[in-house]
């Protein structure tokens, strides 16, 4: 299926129905007052999470949504019917904006509810509702108020509890395959990752969504390479796993890497680089001496980072890893719950 996490459309409520002039015609009643009913209201736009959902593709390819709208009033005091609400089904993570203005509606993070984004138009009032006792004959009705019409822009951002982050080829795809059944393609070359893949882990008891965030370069965040289009997933992250390609220790500086990486956090969104962090070495299996790999740890863990020594093609410290992931989610939540804040994405139960 094809990734698409950012769309245009429009949104049209349904205009309210007539309200009717009409007057009562009955053999027998020769002045028989007026009994036009009132128009219905139109249906609005809603915007509703579907959990079986993972892209706007749909969206991308319907771009006018539109409520239905009420139905006219008639004569005998029967009013209009109100117009059906149109619907508009979402991934969760969701967010949408007003086109026009960049002002966020509403952000769509549970299943719970829904978000009206055009109200459909009231219906105008018969002439019945105008008679009083000076004015018994009303010739006039209400028309309907027209429904609300605007642009809207969502942008999906992936709800996911762990962002795998670092340069192109550094091993993030492979790494989820292996702790997951994401299946991402993988090939030796920058950039394989085209778009986010998402990958449920198992642990213990309890179970965390992983996110495998294509390679960022110098320069993401002003949009190179694959740029911010894919910073923003990041975002929605409560904990980031650095991976590390130490296999290229003699060609290039982890550190330097590492660095630049956190950099191009910082300037997209300064709360990225302050989220915490996990460094995890990667293809250490192809290493025939691991002693660069120890200073690295030295030098991580002296600067407050988990540090852990993997291969997700043997295998080897990959349960370790799954463990400080774990720990990390079950100190973020605990901070979370401790500070009134709202966790985010699936918790994790250990």
């Amino acid at each position: 299926m094809k990734f698409v996490d950012e769309v245009e459309i429009t949104v049209q409520a349904g205009d309210g129905g007539r309200g009717c002039m009409s007057f009562r015609r009955e053999k027998f009643v020769p002045k028989g007052g007026p009994d036009g009913g009132d128009g219905g209201d139109g249906g609005h736009v809603r915007v509703v999470a579907d959990p079986h959902l993972s892209t706007l593709l749909d969206l991308r390819y319907q771009r006018l949504y539109r409520g239905k709208r009420g139905q006219h009033g008639r004569g005998k005091d029967q009013h209009g019917r109100n117009g059906e609400d149109r619907v508009i089904r979402v991934p969760l993570g969701t967010l949408i904006r007003d086109a026009d203005t960049g002002e966020l509606i509403a952000d769509v993070e549970t299943l719970s509810g829904d978000v009206m984004v055009a109200r459909g138009g009231k219906g105008g009032k018969g002439n019945a509702r105008f008679a009083t006792s000076r004015r018994q004959a009303p010739r006039f009705a209400q028309p309907g108020l027209p429904g609300e019409e605007r642009e809207l822009r969502l942008e999906l951002r992936l709800l996911a509890d762990v962002g795998l982050i670092g340069l192109p080829n550094a091993g993030k795809s492979t790494m989820i395959s292996a702790v997951s059944a994401a299946r991402p393609k993988i090939a030796d070359y920058p950039f394989t990752t085209l778009v986010p893949n998402l990958g449920v882990v198992r642990q213990g008891d309890g179970s965390f969504v992983v996110a495998d965030i294509p390679g960022l370069i110098e320069g993401a965040h002003r949009g190179e390479g694959l740029g911010h289009r894919f910073l923003k997933h990041v975002t929605r992250t409560g904990l980031l796993v650095h991976v590390l390609d130490v296999f290229q220790l003699g060609e290039q500086d982890p550190k330097a890497a590492f660095e630049t990486v956190n950099r191009e956090l910082a300037l997209f969104d300064e709360e990225l680089s302050q989220k915490p962090q996990i460094v995890a070495a990667s293809k250490v299996d192809l290493l025939p001496d691991r002693s660069g790999v120890e200073a690295l740890e030295t030098f991580f863990q002296s600067r407050g980072y988990r540090f852990c020594a993997v291969s997700a093609v043997t295998g080897e410290g990959m349960e370790r890893l799954k463990a400080m992931i774990a720990e990390g989610l079950a100190e973020r939540n605990a901070t979370a719950a401790a500070g009134g804040g709202e966790m985010r994405g699936m918790e994790f139960h250990g």
